[in-house]
């Protein structure tokens, strides 16, 4: 095993990833008794958390330079701390496990050995369940209180988060629409049982829902903002939900200022709701999402869509977050090590 290891640290807050990190070495540590040493293989691209982290614009997160950079990341256990074995932790050398804590983007780690999560094999597809899969079923379930029989609309549909929700408000009997944008994209999405994809390069969202959805929608899954977010306001359906999961269009720029009406008006009238998700604030729902996320998948019920784009070695992560922010991705980012 090396001694040392890379990983990535904000050094500086600035507009753009690149101006904001720095890559270093470190000295790989020896776990504590009750901690556990991850070889990390792969680790997951949150384009939005990391360009939002560069801007010190995450508030609930606070920041103190140097920042580690990175969430999820699956990997092997290559030590363990002298008391796992008395802790009745079922994690052995060798064991794959996945972490979705804040530092994902380094070679090694050491952490608590309950805050690694077990899994069959450590692959990318993985990835794409913990945490993006989390959030689209807790935001769905308990957010969105998705019901069966309802018509259901995801943004970004063929993104990591997206094609996920997708599935789950498939399973859950729903017609589901998906927005995307490109003809690769498309093919995924039908792929994953979509009953209407919109490519928004060749037709225009809010047209198409308004000929073909004249009731509204039920559940808006939303992860675009800007124009898109206006449109998915004006096509709620009575009691209609949109639940707020991101909004990717201002992640390479600062918002926009506003000059329209405000909202509260086509919500009143509607009784329709916007509202906001943020995973860490769900936090209770959080294991048992993921118990049903791996059941889910590994019984063949949902499938992970991973991009094809291959990122290899910490150096390669700057690449992937443009590549995210660019809309080149169909699937899951993820970088391999």
């Amino acid at each position: 095993m090396n001694s040392h290891h890379k990983k990535i640290i904000l050094k500086q807050f600035a507009d753009d990833f690149n101006s904001a990190i720095e890559i270093i070495n470190l000295p790989i540590l020896k776990p504590a008794p009750n901690e556990i040493l991850i070889r990390n293989k792969y680790a997951g691209i949150n384009a939005g958390f990391d360009t939002l982290s560069c801007r010190n614009k995450i508030p609930y997160v606070n920041l103190t330079l140097p920042f580690d950079l990175g969430v999820e990341a699956v990997g092997e256990v290559v030590e363990i701390g002298e008391n796992i074995k008395d802790l009745n932790k079922d994690i052995k050398i060798g064991d794959a496990v996945v972490t979705t804590l804040r530092g994902g983007y380094c070679e090694y780690r050491t952490i608590e050995a309950k805050l690694a999560v077990k899994v069959r094999e450590p692959t990318p597809e993985i990835l794409t369940l913990m945490p993006t899969g989390v959030s689209a079923l807790i935001a769905l379930e308990q957010v969105g209180e998705m019901k069966s029989n309802e018509t259901v609309l995801v943004t970004a549909a063929a993104g990591g988060t997206g094609h996920i929700a997708v599935q789950l408000a498939k399973l859950a009997g729903n017609h589901v629409i998906g927005t995307c944008g490109s003809e690769a994209k498309t093919e995924l999405l039908n792929k994953f049982g979509c009953d209407r994809v919109i490519n928004y390069r060749k037709e225009d969202v809010n047209q198409i829902l308004k000929q073909e959805y004249p009731q509204g929608i039920n559940l808006i899954f939303e992860c675009v903002g800007k124009q898109l977010f206006d449109t998915c306001i004006d096509n709620l359906a009575i009691r209609g939900r949109l639940i707020v999961v991101g909004s990717i269009s201002e992640y390479t720029q600062h918002p926009e200022k506003v000059l329209q009406p405000r909202i509260y008006h086509k919500l009143m009238w509607k009784a329709a709701s916007v509202r906001g998700f943020l995973n860490p604030l769900y936090a209770e729902y959080i294991e048992s999402a993921q118990k049903k996320l791996l059941d889910l998948f590994y019984n063949n019920r949902i499938k992970v869509a991973v991009d094809s784009t291959q990122f290899k070695g910490i150096e390669s992560i700057p690449t992937a977050v443009e590549h995210l922010l660019n809309g080149k991705n169909c699937g899951k980012v993820v970088v391999e090590f």
